[in-house]
């Protein structure tokens, strides 16, 4: 791009902060980093005209995990790891609730619920049988029972008799949540640039330079908070994973409300807008999803569609209206990255398809390391 002295003076000239990505924790980190730093001047880069990756293509669930994702994640972590990501997850989602408003962001809780297939019956039965044990461990946080069993009320088929409940859980529209942030930001006097890709950074003691696919420009401090894109950027463990989403055109007195979970979270439905939301199926090909290029793959459409009509909505006729995918950020540990890389460069990254429940709080920790 052949920028005018004009561009150049006014937004590439004595650059503070730059954040590359405009998602919940690049956003979250603009809003606390304005906070501490009243004169900065701070710049959000942003390769889409949109945002991109998963804060605007994710489900809206304003959860901390079904119990069997749980379970799932105490094979490869400690009981106190594991309860520390709750802990994180839990306080994430209040920082959001607290800064944008409930009903800003339509935040609804309607209850979380776990649902296991005829043929998952071994799962079923391991979740009933440590129930009381996750409920143990998470009594510090909730000071309550988190997990309950309860009967089949919205008809689901081809499923266990009951299914888990979590009162808990709620549902946020990400649209509502992100439009919100964005417009935060631009209020308080933060720069956004969409359309703009950055391929490769370098620095020196004081400063970093910046090149994107338009210029190149310096900037004292580097934020980056590009989740499932990280990689193209920084060595760090984290690693793409596609989320592939359809939803239903409106349905006719819809009687499910709720957010769902099946298959230990790798499929999630919800209701919104009197249309059922439905995504996950990256297990059925793992190699496939470990990518950062959007589409959509026949196994995994295929799979939700029939779904559908099995055992979400086997007596209601339905049609897709429309289908995408976003980009999550994973890796074989759960925490989040949030860290120093260099003498001005700094990361906050691999939320694990949790960015809803802990977008808030690593974009905090993230501008919390500029002091």
């Amino acid at each position: 791009m052949d920028l005018s002295y004009w561009e150049i003076k006014t937004w590439f000239t004595d650059v503070d902060i730059t954040i590359i990505g405009s998602g919940i924790v690049g956003l979250t980190s603009a809003i606390r980093l304005r906070q501490k730093f009243p004169k900065a001047n701070i710049v959000v880069l942003e390769k889409g005209f949109l945002p991109q990756g998963a804060s605007t293509k994710n489900a809206g669930f304003a959860c901390f995990g079904s119990l069997s994702e749980i379970l799932d994640d105490l094979n490869i972590h400690t009981e106190e790891e594991v309860l520390n990501l709750i802990k994180k997850r839990v306080k994430g989602l209040q920082l959001l609730r607290e800064a944008l408003g409930d009903r800003v962001i339509d935040y609804q809780n309607l209850g979380g619920y776990e649902l296991f297939t005829k043929e998952n019956e071994a799962l079923f039965d391991i979740c009933q049988n440590k129930r009381t044990y996750i409920n143990k461990l998470l009594k510090p946080v909730f000071k309550t029972e988190v997990f309950s069993f309860v009967d089949n009320s919205f008809d689901f088929q081809n499923i266990q008799p009951r299914y888990g409940f979590n009162r808990f859980e709620g549902q946020i529209d990400t649209g509502k949540m992100i439009d919100a942030l964005l417009k935060k930001v631009l209020r308080l006097g933060i720069k956004i640039i969409n359309k703009c890709k950055v391929e490769s950074f370098s620095e020196d003691m004081t400063s970093v330079k910046v090149k994107t696919d338009q210029f190149e420009f310096s900037t004292s401090k580097l934020m980056i908070a590009t989740n499932g894109f990280a990689s193209k950027l920084i060595d760090q463990p984290v690693k793409p994973a596609r989320a592939q989403v359809l939803i239903t055109k409106p349905i006719d007195d819809l009687h499910i409300k709720g957010t769902f979970h099946l298959d230990r979270g790798y499929y999630y439905f919800r209701n919104i807008d009197n249309r059922i939301l439905f995504g996950g199926g990256r297990h059925l090909d793992f190699n496939a999803e470990e990518t950062d290029e959007f589409g959509q793959t026949e196994i995994v459409q295929n799979s939700l569609e029939t779904l559908l009509k099995t055992t979400i909505l086997p007596n209601t006729n339905f049609e897709i209206d429309h289908r995408w995918s976003g980009i999550m950020g994973v890796g074989t540990q759960k925490k989040p990255i949030v860290k120093q890389l260099g003498n001005n460069v700094y990361c906050g990254v691999r939320l694990g398809g949790m960015g809803v429940a802990i977008g808030s709080i690593v974009g905090r920790d993230l501008a919390d390391l500029l002091e």
